[in-house]
């Protein structure tokens, strides 16, 4: 990590699901990891995020989808994707 300034509770809160979902640049990554080291309260709260997500997941996985549905969500989720970073790199 470079010389960036440390992340406050509300920046690194702005930034928990891009964490979660590893969308941030590498500096980025670094930051919220740094502060999560030294934050009792945001390490909690990732917890909870990270117990709450992976719940879902494991729920989610169980649901048959028809095959339709599932490409749909699929192009969904590349489109987003993608105008996500196309917004990212403006």
């Amino acid at each position: 990590m470079t010389g960036a300034s440390p992340l406050t509770c509300l920046e690194m809160v702005a930034r928990l699901d891009d964490y979660m979902d590893r969308n941030l640049a590498p500096e980025e990554l670094g930051r919220v990891e740094a502060h999560l080291t030294g934050c009792l309260e945001c390490a909690d709260e990732f917890r909870f995020e990270a117990s709450l997500l992976e719940g879902i997941r494991e729920r989610a996985r169980r649901i048959a989808l028809p095959p339709s549905l599932l490409a749909r969500i699929h192009a969904s989720l590349a489109r987003e994707r993608g105008d996500r970073r196309a917004r990212d790199a403006s």
